[in-house]
């Protein structure tokens, strides 16, 4: 059993904190954000906390963190069912009103990573600093494989409160002690066997104040987690009957689509001529940089934005992409270092006077590409503001909408969406933001905004791009030294600075997957340098290690291959012992490294750090005719505990679907400004010819819960490019690969 104070004590903060040079005293750090579910309680209604509600007629569970296909809403149904004794199919689920209450206690130390390895006085004063920060502004936010970590024990506890005060009340109703009651599936139980359904004790909880102090259940009494769970949106995703956004319709609602300049700067003039004469097109409106058409469906409002004709601004960044990456290879000095972040041994005295290995990576522009079409519903009023969208940051979408509308933040109602894939797309708002511009102009109607295909690339913000420079020394078959510069766009500057929240620090995803591991290297330093002035960019699914953890292991592998050793066995010296290097032993006996391949036939391991989560592939290539086929991968990763052995699995091959599909075959590149590539047909991912046999292993030897979502892409395409260096001799230090390699 494990003893817990109440979901509002489940991340504890210091009691005052300097963030962006705002001060936030003791009282406000301390003081608990009200529970939304009070906003319109009925009287037989009991909101135990922000995180349960239950009727006469209903079992409603709140899950905040947004669903974007990875099944969170399920695990977060599983976290507070647990404790509450509910099985799945006696409860429903909403993602809630965007609430401080919400706020994720995890972002100061899981997302935004400002901790090096070594830590220090300082830095876990600005950590602390940065959780009462987001707890004071109510930073609800759905990223960075946060939400495991942020919901594993304040929804227990949740439930755990809900339980404890439903006992409460059925022994009033009883006239039996609490302590001699259990619960079970949906029910209080009465030593006699009696059941009393928990939605007939709703009103009698109604009016008793929620217990505090509870005690969660030890691991081995878990009933849900830690087992194969079907998730909840399984039948409906199976059968097609899944609502997404898209899907949504309300009465009187018309279409819009836009057109909005390609270079991101301003528009000039435009000629809707053609377009307004276009059959059900009623109406022409201009947007910030672009205009709308409002038709009578989404696909007349598709032909009619496309006909109009618009003369567009400059883009405010480099107009070619031999531009872009001059910026970035000319990045490397002084001026621009954004931090120096390992710094292990003498790695000057290393290098001086030694054979230098020298090498240099390339890691483009990528654009996120959703399944479902960037969209939203939105409907002004007077009034109110309401919306209809799936967003990863909807109390921040709150602020920006109602800066558009002119209303408060409070008068604006996010009705939360399950989403078609986001990748980290729907961290932005701009899409709502055009939706709101346009509803403002027609109030009282609601306007359901779709993104076309190549509205979407042309204005998504890629994931940025990214190079290494790499110098070491070895020395008696071992790697002596490793120095890794990185150099790249901020991708928090530039995402928050679409939020209006700049940042003051450096940016840790700059050189994510390349400083936070567990090598212990001799001589290692690993420095990060800043490039301003480039094209808008946003996370990406792993943000910065997918790039950096890129060149940092693909370097790594040329050292161990210039030293003549082999490429597991000094990944394994060299690491020091720990969780990481239970990951590594783990993938190398699951892929039998070490054993014979046949002719034409390569290994690569690979082995990356992203959001506290060390994860380790082998991928197993042969050439063929046709090139190179991907055969096998094994993949091992510790996120501490896995709430859901099936889910797990997916989300792990999932990951290494997307990550080896993009190293092969994707790029954004810019010309004139605009970006070149306008869909899936030339940023195109992994077939399903193409998709090898994965094999998965989770570990629980980690002390934290963390999240799966991100942290198997970044391994998977240095692992690929190391593979078929050992089958080919061909070393490629640019993705995407296909640029020197054709694939199977």
């Amino acid at each position: 059993m494990v003893a817990a104070r109440s979901t509002r004590r489940a991340f504890m903060i210091g009691s005052a904190a300097l963030v962006g040079g705002v001060a936030f005293g003791t009282y406000l750090v301390k003081k608990d954000p009200a529970n939304p579910l009070h906003t319109e309680l009925k009287p037989d209604e009991a909101a135990f906390n922000p995180w349960v509600k239950i009727s006469k007629d209903q079992i409603l569970l709140i899950g905040s963190h947004a669903d974007m296909g990875q099944g969170v809403m399920s695990m977060q149904a599983a976290l507070i069912a647990e404790e509450l004794d509910l099985e799945f199919g006696q409860f429903e689920t909403s993602f809630g009103a965007p609430s401080a209450a919400y706020w994720n206690t995890a972002l100061a130390q899981e997302g935004l990573v400002l901790l090096s390895q070594e830590g220090g006085m300082l830095e876990r004063a600005l950590q602390e600093g940065l959780g009462a920060g987001i707890k004071v502004i109510g930073v609800q936010g759905t990223g960075a494989s946060t939400a495991a970590a942020d919901s594993f024990d304040k929804l227990r506890i949740a439930g755990a409160s809900a339980r404890e005060t439903l006992k409460l009340a059925a022994a009033k109703v009883s006239g039996i002690p609490a302590e001699q009651l259990t619960t079970s599936a949906g029910a209080v139980v009465l030593p006699d066997g009696t059941r009393i359904d928990y939605k007939d004790l709703a009103a009698t909880a109604a009016k008793l104040e929620p217990v505090q102090d509870v005690v969660l259940r030890d691991p081995s009494q878990w009933r849900l987690l830690g087992k194969p769970m079907q998730r909840l949106d399984i039948v409906k995703k199976s059968t097609g009957t899944q609502g997404y956004g898209i899907d949504l319709s309300l009465d009187n609602m018309v279409y819009a689509a836009a057109k909005v300049n390609p270079r991101r700067g301003g528009l000039n003039s435009y000629d809707a001529a053609e377009a307004e004469s276009m059959r059900d097109v009623s109406r022409i409106v201009p947007i910030t940089n672009g205009v709308a058409v409002i038709a009578d469906n989404t696909w007349r409002a598709f032909q009619a934005v496309e006909a109009i004709e618009c003369d567009w601004g400059d883009a405010p960044y480099p107009a070619e992409q031999e531009e872009h990456w001059a910026a970035v290879a000319n990045a490397f000095n002084d001026d621009n270092l954004d931090r120096l972040w390992r710094d292990d041994g003498d790695v000057d005295t290393a290098l001086a006077g030694a054979e230098v290995v020298e090498a240099e990576y390339r890691s483009p522009y990528v654009a996120h590409q959703p399944l479902e079409p960037l969209n939203a519903i939105v409907q002004v009023t007077d009034d109110a503001v309401e919306v209809w969208t799936g967003n990863q940051l909807p109390r921040r979408l709150q602020v920006l909408v109602a800066g558009v509308t002119g209303h408060s933040r409070h008068q604006v109602k996010i009705h939360g969406q399950y989403m078609g894939g986001s990748f980290g797309h729907r961290l932005e708002f701009d899409y709502v933001i055009r939706a709101a511009e346009i509803a403002n102009q027609m109030r009282g109607i609601p306007v359901k905004l779709t993104y076309r295909r190549e509205e979407d690339f042309a204005h998504d913000f890629p994931r940025h791009i990214s190079m290494g420079r790499g110098r070491g020394v070895v020395k008696n078959g071992r790697v002596e030294a490793m120095d890794l510069q990185i150099a790249a766009p901020s991708v928090l500057a530039s995402h928050l600075s679409r939020a209006a929240f700049p940042i003051p620090w450096p940016d840790a995803q700059i050189a994510a997957g390349s400083w936070n591991n567990a090598y212990d290297v001799p001589n290692l330093r690993t420095r990060a340098y800043r490039v301003d002035g480039l094209a808008p960019v946003s996370s990406w699914r792993s943000v910065g290690a997918a790039g950096a953890g890129f060149h940092f292991d693909c370097f790594l592998d040329e050292l161990i291959h210039a030293a003549q050793a082999d490429p597991m066995e000094e990944r394994l010296r060299l690491m020091r012992p720990g969780v990481s290097r239970k990951v590594l032993e783990a993938v190398a006996e699951m892929s039998s490294w070490g054993g014979d391949l046949a002719p034409g036939r390569g290994r690569g391991v690979a082995f990356v750090e992203s959001f506290g989560v060390p994860t380790a592939e082998v991928v197993e290539v042969s050439t063929t005719e046709d090139g190179i086929k991907i055969d096998k991968v094994f993949v091992a990763a510790d996120v501490g505990r896995v709430l859901d052995p099936d889910n797990f699995d997916n989300q792990v091959k999932g990951g290494v679907v997307f990550g080896l599909g993009h190293a092969m075959n994707c790029e954004i590149t810019y010309s004139d400004g605009m970006a070149e590539q306008t869909n899936f047909h030339d940023h195109a991912g992994m077939r399903i010819n193409q998709c090898p046999e994965i094999v998965v292993r989770g570990l629980e030897n980690g002390d934290v819960v963390r999240g799966i979502g991100e942290p198997p892409v970044p391994p998977a395409a240095p692992a690929l490019a190391n593979a078929i260096f050992a089958a080919t001799g061909q070393r490629i230090r640019e993705l995407p690969l296909n640029k020197h390699i054709d694939f199977y």
